[in-house]
């Protein structure tokens, strides 16, 4: 079982290897099944190094965006909460896709502001990060309530203020509990990157869709496919990691 996780590392810089050479001008014409191999892959570098830069992105702006929102859903003024509360019902009620769009078409629409092509980038990382920071925000707030609510009584009495009782206590306590549905939101983001095709953003995906059609051949979505399950076995394989290291009261 230990050797799962460094085999599924492997093919993974596998996988990242040929976009590296491929930057080095380095081609994949060697023929042969191998020879394909590499130079599909060489031919998905650039989707690769898109999809992984819009996943790093969105997780960096969307899970501090998450906890303020928490803060502002579980807020003891009751406009704030409500207004929080219908920011997170629109993006979890509302398609990813259909959220993309109004990004990157609302500006022209509503402002006349002219769309760009660099603005694509931009407007998928917006999209996708108000889109996550909504989900975090649940799991944030499940995780806070977890703490039972002795230990607010226990920091009080020991004089903390509620930043030290929440940076102290609860904090720790909330990450110990978000772990397993904080892994599967981010699971979730590593397929979800394939939906920036909306806007036409070129991501792996999307790279593997017009080899595909060029090629007529649906090989290419597989070995796009393949990435995604590798990368995804690198995230549960670091997550459930965390989460073990985070365990320490069942040691």
């Amino acid at each position: 079982m230990k050797k799962k996780p460094l085999i599924a590392v492997m093919i993974f810089s596998a996988l990242l290897i040929p976009a590296l050479l491929s930057s080095c001008g380095v081609s994949g014409d060697d023929g042969g099944a191998l020879g394909w191999f590499f130079g599909v892959i060489i031919q998905l570098s650039s989707g690769m190094w898109a999809s992984l830069e819009l996943f790093a992105l969105t997780l960096i702006f969307s899970m501090p965006l998450g906890l303020l929102v928490c803060f502002l859903r579980r807020s003891r003024f009751k406009v704030i909460e409500l207004v929080a509360k219908f920011y997170i019902s629109i993006m979890r009620g509302t398609p990813l896709m259909l959220q993309l769009l109004v990004v990157y078409f609302g500006p022209y629409f509503v402002f006349r502001i002219p769309l760009s092509t660099e603005y694509r980038f931009y407007a998928a990382i917006i999209g996708f990060a108000l889109n996550y920071a909504a989900y975090f925000a649940e799991i944030y707030r499940s995780g806070i309530e977890a703490v039972p609510k002795g230990q607010y009584e226990a920091a009080k009495v020991l004089g903390y203020s509620r930043q030290q009782t929440f940076m102290k206590i609860v904090f720790p306590q909330m990450v110990r509990h978000i772990l397993p549905p904080v892994t599967n939101e981010i699971i979730t983001l590593v397929k979800d990157t394939s939906l920036a095709f909306a806007i036409a953003f070129v991501e792996m995906f999307t790279l593997a869709k017009q080899i595909s059609a060029s090629e007529s051949n649906i090989m290419p979505l597989f070995v796009a496919g393949l990435f995604y399950y590798i990368f995804n076995l690198v995230v549960s394989f670091v997550m459930g990691k965390v989460e073990k290291k985070m365990n320490y009261y069942s040691r």
